[in-house]
């Protein structure tokens, strides 16, 4: 009977430990802590998506990116990485200077970033918060990506204390291993529509058999169809504009 017991107990535990595991690496999952994974009814209302590129800033590739960016009258939001901020300052201000947002995506993008204890995770964000803080002169994230979108039963805790919400994503291209540009361009473009949230890479772009990154290869042409489908690309802090849609009743730039 004891010996019932125990199995029974042990095959419990293994069972929550996979089910939590599964959780953690399911980025668009909601269950573990509040998650972004589209735009609210206003934007959708306003025909408003949101390109977002990660693990940046990237000396060659985001300029391009920025200049794509303007010549079609688009903004998009940047999560940025704290220790690339750190070399590329500039870079991060001049972000900022064309209109666009500057986001935290963690202080080293550590691959087992989400199971981190909740002091390790705090420091890379709060790192992360004041060095985009610097470089931006005093224009800190109000968003946070995890590395590989894994999230921690931890982060939510975390972000609620910072002010911060988390973002995932509504499509992806996975140009980050992807070397074919229109494979990538299909996975963004597929039934594209107001509220989506599309992840790209600015940083650990994969680069096409042409040599040029994958991500510039594929950026026209999406900005292309978002002006076939009449959407528009807008920052992650433009559309959350209203205090009350953010995620807590604190005030922006209270991340002290």
């Amino acid at each position: 009977m004891l010996e019932t017991i125990i199995l029974c107990m042990s095959a419990s535990i293994i069972f929550s430990q996979v089910v939590l595991a599964m959780l953690v690496l399911c980025p668009r999952c909601k269950l573990i802590s509040p998650n972004l994974v589209s735009l609210p009814q206003t934007a959708i209302a306003r025909r408003e998506i949101a390109l977002t590129f990660d693990d940046g800033p990237h000396e060659e590739i985001t300029p391009q990116i920025l200049d794509h960016l303007d010549l079609h009258n688009a903004k998009a939001t940047f999560f940025c990485i704290g220790e690339k901020v750190a070399v590329y300052p500039d870079l991060v201000a001049e972000i900022i200077r064309r209109g666009h947002s500057v986001e935290n995506h963690s202080y080293r993008h550590h691959t087992f970033f989400a199971f981190g204890s909740p002091n390790l995770l705090e420091n890379e964000i709060s790192k992360t918060q004041k060095m985009i803080e610097a470089a931006t002169h005093g224009i800190a994230p109000r968003f946070f990506r995890a590395p590989f979108g894994f999230r921690s039963p931890f982060l939510g805790g975390v972000l609620r204390r910072m002010s911060l919400r988390h973002v995932a994503w509504t499509r992806r291209g996975y140009d980050t291993t992807c070397r074919n540009p229109d494979t990538v361009f299909r996975r963004l473009s597929r039934n594209l529509a107001a509220g989506d949230i599309l992840l790209l890479h600015d940083g650990n772009s994969r680069r096409a058999t042409t040599g040029h990154a994958v991500v510039l290869d594929v950026l026209p042409r999406l900005l292309e169809l978002c002006k076939h489908k009449k959407l528009h690309s807008v920052s992650l802090s433009t559309i959350f504009t209203d205090i009350q849609t953010l995620p807590t009743d604190r005030q922006p730039n209270q991340y002290k």
